[in-house]
């Protein structure tokens, strides 16, 4: 539905303590995210921490969530056949709107819109305009299936964050840097390598894209303005957002469907893409919202974003396998550029030198404890057994090189999967 970017892009704007940052929620909005970027600068109503589920089981639901609505975005787009991109995003929302209905009048999960005091004037100036954008994000999101990949689409996002910082410095939000620019000038300078380094190049769906980063960036400034005027908006959490902004993104979407695709839509095309897949799409997609609220508290935005990275990858491989893109050497080379700085500009030096600094520490000590006799003397731990890793880094060293295992996996089986040539490594 485009939410999937949201928990990502929440966050481009790195300063000591920007609304746009999510040190104690989350993108991540990414981010992210979903669509409820209104809550992020703040510290709205958490869920009851009911269950003592572990935060990898948030951060992989996630993930599968936003990553398996793009590409079932995708596949029914272009390779299903059902060409109707606004009205795919139309009902979408319609189904979130009908979802939040339901879920407000029979759970707990919204139970923090009670903390905002929506008015007329509330409305007017903060969910109509904010939804009026996020609509259009939606739109072209959504219409550049028709015309690219979706490798290329992630690599196209990772100048998001430039978009953002353009119009905060237009808005005066931020007072423009040198040390910014620079930054993403590397951004900018990678993905345009991406983009000379594309086969399949198409300037409508390049436009689309475009048009999907500024609308959203222009979004994100305007959720930032708003909440220094509005203090109501600052307690929306993104499924509360997304119970205010559905309905009004979905008339938008209704009236440029109307516009734009239901001249030529047949009724017939619903039953050939089918009525079963098109609600499993919907769900899909609305369950990506609903990962995100869980997701909100349980980890930090340096994990969010390192975590939106690895989606990204993760997403590039993925799509590759399926729809059997070539991607030459400088895009590999280029998106690996647009990476690196959108990594520094995001988690700055200092937090790169720290984690590391940690990672090397707690690897030597994991050497140490495992070369090391855990002797047991007059019935007491040896020395091996005090310095032991504390679980919870252990835990962290695990799931790293599960996330580490995982993608080279995937990236070796996308190689070997298609011997005629998935990956051109051969610039063209």
């Amino acid at each position: 539905m485009g939410a999937e970017d949201d928990l990502e892009q929440q966050q481009p704007l790195r300063h000591e303590k920007s609304d746009f940052d999510v040190d104690d929620d989350d993108d991540f909005r990414a981010s992210t995210s979903s669509i409820g970027s209104i809550s992020n600068s703040s510290s709205p109503s958490r869920q009851p921490s009911s269950y003592s589920l572990h935060p990898l089981f948030y951060i992989g639901s996630w993930i599968f969530f936003s990553n398996t609505t793009i590409l079932f975005n995708k596949w029914l787009i272009d390779t299903k056949g059902f060409r109707y991109p606004v009205i795919l995003t139309c009902w979408h929302l319609i189904f979130a709107t009908i979802a939040t209905q339901l879920l407000a009048r029979t759970t707990t999960l919204l139970d923090s819109r009670h903390n905002v005091k929506m008015s007329g004037r509330l409305y007017l100036r903060a969910i109509v305009p904010v939804g009026l954008l996020y609509s259009a994000s939606l739109v072209c999101s959504n219409m550049v299936y028709l015309y690219l990949s979706v490798a290329f689409i992630q690599m196209l996002k990772a100048a998001a964050p430039v978009a953002v910082l353009f119009v905060a410095w237009a808005w005066g939000v931020e007072n423009p840097s040198l040390q910014k620019l620079l930054n993403i000038l590397v951004i900018v300078a990678g993905v345009a390598l991406a983009s000379f380094g594309e086969i399949a190049f198409s300037w409508a769906g390049f436009m689309y894209q475009l048009g999907g980063i500024v609308f959203e960036a222009m979004r994100l400034v305007m959720i930032q303005v708003l909440l220094s005027e509005e203090r109501g908006a600052a307690k929306m959490d993104p499924l509360v957002s997304l119970y205010y902004y559905a309905p009004v993104c979905a008339v938008m979407n209704m009236l440029v469907a109307l516009a734009t695709e239901a001249f030529r839509f047949e009724f017939a095309d619903l039953g050939r893409t089918g009525y079963g897949l098109l609600l499993l799409n919907a769900a899909v997609a609305f369950m990506l919202n609903v990962s995100s609220v869980f997701l909100i508290g349980k980890t930090s935005s340096l994990v969010m974003t390192l975590t939106g990275i690895l989606k990204n990858i993760l997403l590039v491989i993925a799509s590759v396998m399926i729809w059997h893109t070539s991607i030459t050497f400088l895009q590999f080379l280029g998106y690996g550029i647009a990476l690196a700085g959108l990594v520094y500009y995001s988690v700055g030096w200092d937090n790169i030198v720290a984690i590391s600094n940690g990672a090397g520490a707690y690897l030597s000590r994991l050497f140490d404890s495992l070369t090391s006799s855990s002797s047991v003397e007059d019935g007491k731990p040896g020395a091996a057994g005090k310095n032991r890793m504390p679980a919870a880094l252990r835990r962290a060293l695990l799931m790293g090189l599960a996330l580490l295992g995982i993608t080279l996996v995937l990236a070796l089986g996308g190689l070997w999967y298609n011997t005629e040539g998935i990956v051109d490594l051969d610039p063209v």
